[in-house]
């Protein structure tokens, strides 16, 4: 049964750090991510969207077979991306000096951003929280952290919050293959519409290796937002 969705504050969003921002565009796949900044600033998600995508994960396998060749293009194309994020600057990386710690390092977004825009970031170890990935290594788990924090929150200006992780995934969409895009929509769009709209944000779920429904992986061809109609980025 659906827990309600708990009241919310306005949606957090600041300006993208901008070499995470460009770094994003050099490694976006398929078609360049040719939104606006402030596109992403006015993503929503519907709680109805929502909730719908909350009920797929959950009622979803811990594991499904069919889903282990998009997860192995999603490791693939995030050793890639995490390589790139801690490459040093002069040989094309973002220089990006990432610890892994073992209690949650950040009070709120903003801490986390004004670590990144210095090129630092901590990750809360995967090892530590006790929620073991059923395909992903607690090292692989732990690169897609770093990835995500800078190159869908950092670099899209979007927080933590449901319309925030809601912008996060659609702009790291943008630098998977459609394949592995797949694994990413479960890691990302999955658990958090699991964990705010079935468990009111107080828990995180099992996390899964399993791919939801299509029309929750695809970005949609356009985004509502609170400015109006947003054009989506590549799919």
């Amino acid at each position: 049964m659906l827990v309600p969705e708990p009241p919310t504050a306005q949606s957090s969003s600041f300006p993208p750090v901008a070499y995470a921002a460009r770094g994003a565009r050099r490694i976006a796949v398929g078609r360049a991510d040719d939104t606006t900044p402030d596109a992403y600033a006015r993503v929503r998600l519907d709680p109805d969207v929502g909730a719908a995508v909350a009920d797929a994960y959950v009622a979803a396998p811990r594991r499904d077979e069919r889903a282990y060749p998009a997860y192995a293009a999603f490791c693939r194309e995030t050793v890639r991306q995490y390589h790139f994020l801690v490459g040093r600057v002069e040989f094309g990386g973002l220089g990006v000096a990432v610890r892994i710690v073992d209690e949650d390092p950040y009070p709120d977004v903003a801490s986390m951003v004004d670590d990144v825009r210095h090129h630092r970031l901590r990750v809360w170890a995967s090892a530590a929280g006790g929620n073991q990935h059923p395909y992903l290594s607690d090292g692989e788990n732990d690169m897609f952290r770093a990835v995500h924090d800078v190159l869908g929150h950092a670099a899209s200006g979007r927080g933590f919050d449901r319309h925030g992780e809601e912008a996060a995934w659609l702009k790291h969409r943008t630098m998977y293959s459609r394949l592995a895009g797949r694994a990413l929509t479960t890691e990302t769009r999955g658990q958090n519409c699991a964990r705010i709209f079935h468990y009111g944000g107080d828990r995180f779920p099992e996390q899964k290796a399993v791919l939801l429904p299509r029309r929750f992986s695809d970005p949609p061809r356009r985004w509502v937002g609170r400015g109006g109609v947003v054009p989506a980025g590549p799919s």
